[in-house]
């Protein structure tokens, strides 16, 4: 079985000059629920298909099955998609010891203003090193799942961060 393990913060310092590549995502969830989500992507011109299982208590850990799939197949999937599309950017960025690989996206449309960064981990007690640009960790905070910020965007809930 396909298991993700990532850890999710917010972005507060610059990143762009670390980045050795950028891509443009769109994605949209055809089915997401208790959970689950099957979701649609774009990436620059490749399309994917992505199926996730619920996550783990602590939100760290979830099933993870990803196909690429043809881009035709993946926009014409667009149109059955659930209201709200995600739009945004993803850095990739080397950490310092250069075992990981941070993703860094900068979101857009009713998204825009969150900056979030994530690394995938091979285990739930993996270490390593804060780059300066991360700042609070959010993982298992709902509010930052993607399939949740395309039912209810930041723009509704920014003002009352903490």
């Amino acid at each position: 079985m396909n298991k993700e393990i990532e850890r999710k913060f917010l972005v507060v310092g610059e990143f762009k000059s670390l980045a050795y590549s950028h891509s443009r995502i769109t994605q949209g969830y055809i089915a997401s629920a208790g959970g689950r989500t099957v979701r649609v992507r774009i990436r620059d011109q490749r399309g994917y298909l992505t199926i996730k299982g619920p996550s783990d208590s602590a939100g760290m850990s979830r099933y993870e099955f990803e196909q690429e799939i043809a881009l035709a197949d993946a926009r014409d999937l667009m149109l059955i998609c659930e209201p709200g599309l995600i739009d945004k950017t993803r850095y990739l960025i080397k950490s310092d010891d250069g075992r990981h690989t941070w993703e860094v996206d900068e979101f857009y449309g009713d998204n825009q203003g969150l900056l979030m960064a994530e690394i995938e981990l091979a285990s739930e007690d993996e270490t390593f090193p804060l780059p300066p640009f991360v700042g609070r960790e959010v993982t298992g905070d709902r509010r930052f799942y993607n399939s949740h910020l395309r039912k209810r965007p930041y723009c509704l809930w920014k003002d009352q961060l903490e």
